[in-house]
């Protein structure tokens, strides 16, 4: 008896359904994963960002600040061009030396009267001054006595007489310096003295005040004798020249 094929039920319409369907194998792995991954997208790059964002801020933080500079420029060639300010100057008008030794204890005693005049050039500034300190040294830099101004208020057009009493009780000197300081006392050419003074100043051009500035003033050029019994030398102060130079103090460093 011969056998009969019974065909499925479920033909193939053509040949590349069938290869779709069952696909070959052993399958790939692209094959078994294929169809479940997702597909790419590209991410946006977040270190360009943030890069771009730093630019920007540092682009417009630089512009702001050279902006401030001219405007801070503008300011002050117009307020230069409005009041011509000028420095004021200092001169040493007298010093007398009533006391300078040395004892055998390598101690110095000193008492000297100093005046200074201070000028005011300006038509429309006006300074004040903070109390000033006054160090009288030697030309090798040996301090013989300290001092100071009080303060006071520099008009227009004004000059100010300063007097002050320059004094040293019992100052002790090391050996090296006390035998450079006798030698020099011993000079016929007379002591080589040096003054500073160190405070500080304001100046108010009408209604605006400027915020204190440090201001020092070194005078130089100045010769003394010694003086002889209870009667005081006057020093030669003739070729003295004072300097005036501001000082400018930003956060730990002065100018």
């Amino acid at each position: 008896m011969a056998d009969r094929v019974y065909p499925s039920s479920k033909q193939p319409t053509n040949g590349t359904a069938a290869t779709a369907t069952n696909p070959s194998f052993p399958a790939t792995k692209a094959q078994l994963y294929g169809a479940s991954r997702p597909p790419y997208r590209p991410q946006p790059n977040r270190h360009r960002y943030r890069r771009s964002c730093c630019c920007s801020c540092c682009l417009w933080t630089t512009i702001a600040i050279l902006i401030l500079i001219l405007i801070a420029a503008i300011a002050g060639a117009a307020l230069y061009v409005l009041y011509r300010p000028h420095r004021p100057t200092f001169t040493v008008s007298s010093l007398k030396v009533s006391t300078l030794n040395i004892t055998s204890a390598s101690k110095l005693i000193t008492n000297i009267s100093l005046i200074v005049e201070a000028k005011n050039p300006n038509k429309k500034l006006v300074y004040s001054y903070d109390p000033t300190t006054i160090s009288i040294t030697t030309s090798g830099d040996i301090n013989i006595g300290d001092g100071s101004f009080g303060s006071f208020v520099h008009r227009t057009k004004n000059t100010t007489i300063l007097k002050a009493a320059i004094t040293s009780s019992n100052q002790e000197l090391d050996d090296t310096s006390a035998g450079k300081l006798k030698t020099a006392l011993k000079s016929s050419n007379g002591l080589p003295l040096k003054i500073k003074l160190e405070t500080k100043v304001k100046a108010k051009m009408g209604a605006l005040n400027t915020p204190k500035l440090g201001i020092r003033v070194a005078c130089e050029e100045i010769k003394v004798s010694v003086p002889k019994g209870k009667s005081a030398t006057t020093a030669s102060t003739s070729n003295a020249k004072c300097k005036v130079d501001l000082r400018l103090k930003i956060w730990k460093w002065t100018f």
